[in-house]
């Protein structure tokens, strides 16, 4: 029986201090639950200097990397912004090979994949990060599959999350993976976090993946959407909360979004729900209740109109199915 799972983060100079956060903060908390046996959390450096993080807070290391000895249970490299010159750091990254020939799995959070790629651990494998650097990276090292539109991505051992808050879930998972659902959703509780987003969910939820509406009201009305989607969502009722007539309404959601209120609430329903089929057990009619559809068959056919897919049939696919093309969730105005 282990005594502990060694757990060693990796940072260096402009670290993103989320990076190092979200999984340190959800590990204790999982200790704090009764994680048995306990997460052993250590940050660590080359030369055990003290890490600047990008928000300008210094991060003091517990270890120097070239002191650390195996074995670890899980060796994780922070991203942000000081990643080039980290993947060009032959003492970090020859530290980093090191280590993850010790450890029983090897993780990165969103740029510290070049830390992981430069160290040669992500070769024909696939993997992900941040979306606005997965072009970089796949140009700089063709040898690693590079796939930006999941949350996280395990390959192996190895597991590579797209950043910042995706380090959440991707920590969620791991301790799922060592001591079940249960803890998880505790530490997820605890974090107050709404959802312990699976790993297929997209980086980019529709309401993100174009310019954020340029009108208040819209964005203000899209947000409430997003949380309100078992309650009346009809265009007249929108337009009554916004204080704007029915037919104002529709011109502003087609003048910065692209598409009706009544495709807008439709497809938000449908992604909330495809993600609920993904990551709970919870009946389709359970599922089509909570995300505002009248019928578990209404839902069907949102998931084959968006997805070409039924609600059973996504339920056991490995990867979550993309968009169909010409759907009204890929090209909402259609």
């Amino acid at each position: 029986m282990l005594s502990a799972r060694r757990i060693l983060i990796v940072a260096y100079d402009d670290s993103q201090i989320l990076d190092v956060a979200c999984p340190s903060g959800a590990l204790d908390l999982a200790n704090r639950h009764g994680a048995d046996p306990p997460y052993e959390i250590e940050l660590g450096t080359v030369g055990r200097a003290p890490a600047r993080s990008s928000a300008g807070i210094a991060l003091g290391a517990c270890r120097s990397l070239e002191e650390v000895a195996g074995p670890l249970d899980t060796l994780l490299v922070a991203g942000g912004g000081g990643y080039a010159r980290a993947a060009a750091d032959t003492r970090l990254v020859t530290q980093v090979r090191r280590l993850a020939r010790a450890s029983r799995r090897v993780a990165s959070v969103c740029t510290g994949a070049y830390v992981l790629a430069a160290a040669g651990l992500l070769d024909h494998r696939r993997a992900t990060t941040h979306w606005r650097y997965g072009a970089e990276l796949a140009a700089r090292h063709p040898a690693v599959a590079v796939d930006t539109a999941p949350l996280y991505i395990r390959d192996g051992n190895v597991y590579t999350a797209a950043g910042v808050t995706s380090a959440l879930d991707l920590t969620l998972s791991l301790i799922e993976d060592d001591h079940g659902p249960t803890l998880a959703r505790a530490v997820a509780r605890e974090l107050v976090s709404y959802l312990h987003r699976p790993a297929d969910q997209a980086q980019i939820s529709m309401f993100l993946a174009a310019p954020p509406p340029g009108d208040r009201l819209v964005r203000d009305l899209a947000v409430h959407i997003a949380a309100h989607l078992a309650e009346d969502l009809s265009p007249a009722a929108l337009a009554a909360r916004a204080g704007v007539s029915t037919r104002h309404l529709t011109r502003l959601f087609a003048a910065h979004l692209g598409t009706t209120p009544a495709r807008a609430v439709r497809a938000a329903r449908t992604e909330a729900a495809a993600h609920l089929v993904r990551s709970s057990a919870l009946p389709l009619a359970a599922i089509a209740r909570r995300c505002g559809f009248g019928s578990a068959q209404t839902l069907r056919q949102a998931f084959l109109d968006a997805y070409g897919v039924s609600g059973d049939t996504m339920r056991k696919m490995p990867d979550m199915p993309r968009p169909r093309a010409g759907s009204r969730r890929q090209t909402p105005g259609a």
